[in-house]
């Protein structure tokens, strides 16, 4: 088949390849759940204690939540925690719903009504600079946003999918990172621990960045979290409880669902994002690193990774985005920015560490986007079309949700 689609943005681009043989790596997936009743059913039946054993009516509530580069279903989410927090007498008005930035950009207000619908009432969005220090892993700092510090319970929304670091996203990640202030962002998002073997796309087990962050979610008191994991088809399955067995239960039903076998010796990948990731260069990189430093990369030497991406906020807009932009556009070579930076960078230049040691084996092509310059500043190629950057003749793997395939 060399006629396919890949998502761009909120649609599809239809891509014709007629010289090259295409191969579609599209994950087995499973059937959609309806979220609020498994939600619902997750928070009956919780990995661990009840949500209504473990608060009382006097509380205050902080819910962290995902920010938009996560497509989680958080209105939902949010709403099934707070009809289980009245079951116990806590109204919404003893709630703040603190939106897990990390260091990326803040949330609009419109945003945040599409986000949360009519809770956005109840947002606020995350400060790294805002914080108080409530603990430490391994002599780093853990810091935490103010009104989640000072709140009496903390409870979490969060989306388990397959990340470069943690193995899979979500479970604490959503408190510790994303609420949390540079120190541990800083020491998790490093060389040496980005360096370390056990730190891998898909993998939990003695993995010492997933370890660290639930570490860190210990520290900020995390009690009971709400997650959920999809494929292809939407929201797959909905775990609650302990975070650290969500994030298992969760992870297990991903691979089931994310994982393709494929071959090696590919002259392209291409790689599908589409909304909300492709918003930033930053984000849209993602499908090239979990495509190149995945548990197994499908490229010749010298392959490359294209990857249609609309990029209307250009590099990104947050401080970790500005960072990835500024480490990228003033390097000279991605061997040189990898070797510079491996003796260390501010938070949220890890983006580029990672981006560097990818470009280093296998170039990196961006299409169809509105920011053309900021890729080509970035040590990447832009191109206006998918065909235009793949050679006639290439064997092609198309991956059209790069984010969300596991290739084994």
């Amino acid at each position: 088949m060399a006629d396919f689609q890949v998502p761009l943005g909120d649609g599809t681009l239809d891509v014709a390849l007629p010289d090259c043989a295409v191969t579609v790596a599209d994950p087995p997936g499973g059937e959609a759940v309806d979220v609020r009743a498994a939600a619902e059913a997750a928070l009956a039946d919780p990995a661990g204690p009840k949500l209504t054993d473990l608060v009382s009516p006097d509380d205050t509530v902080a819910i962290v939540v995902t920010d938009v580069t996560r497509a989680t279903p958080d209105d939902v989410l949010v709403d099934a925690l707070l009809s289980e927090l009245r079951r116990v007498g806590v109204v919404r008005e003893q709630v703040t719903v603190v939106i897990g930035l990390g260091l990326h950009r803040p949330m609009t207000d419109d945003e945040l009504a599409a986000m949360l619908g009519e809770h956005a009432d109840l947002a606020v969005n995350h400060d790294p600079d805002d914080t108080v220090e409530v603990g430490s892993v391994d002599g780093t700092p853990v810091e935490l946003h103010r009104r989640v510090a000072l709140a009496d319970t903390v409870l979490s929304t969060g989306m388990v999918e397959p990340h470069q670091y943690a193995g899979f996203s979500g479970g604490a990640k959503t408190v510790a990172i994303g609420a949390g202030g540079e120190p541990l962002i800083r020491d998790t998002h490093g060389p040496g621990m980005l360096a370390d073997e056990g730190v891998r796309l898909g993998r939990i087990e003695d993995n010492p960045f997933r370890e660290a962050v639930d570490e860190a979610g210990d520290a900020c008191g995390l009690a009971f979290c709400l997650n959920v994991t999809h494929g292809p088809e939407g929201i797959l399955d909905v775990a609650a409880g302990d975070p650290r067995l969500v994030v298992r239960e969760l992870a297990d039903s991903a691979r089931e669902a994310l994982s393709v076998a494929v071959d090696d010796g590919f002259d392209a990948v291409v790689a599908g994002v589409g909304a909300p990731k492709d918003a930033n260069l930053y984000q849209a990189t993602r499908a090239a690193t979990y495509v190149v430093l995945g548990a197994h990369d499908p490229l010749r030497e010298g392959g490359r990774v294209v990857i249609p991406a609309e990029l209307p906020e250009g590099a990104g807009e947050g401080t970790g985005e500005r960072r990835f932009y500024e480490r990228l556009s003033g390097a000279d070579s991605p061997g040189a920015l990898y070797d510079e930076m491996r003796s260390g960078y501010e938070p949220g230049a890890q983006r580029a560490f990672v981006v560097a040691r990818a470009l280093r084996d296998h170039p990196i092509y961006v299409t169809n986007s509105g920011a053309p310059g900021v890729v080509e500043e970035c040590l990447m190629t832009a191109r206006d079309s998918v065909e235009a950057a793949v050679d006639a003749g290439s064997d092609v793997l198309v991956v059209p949700d790069a984010l969300n395939t596991l290739l084994v």
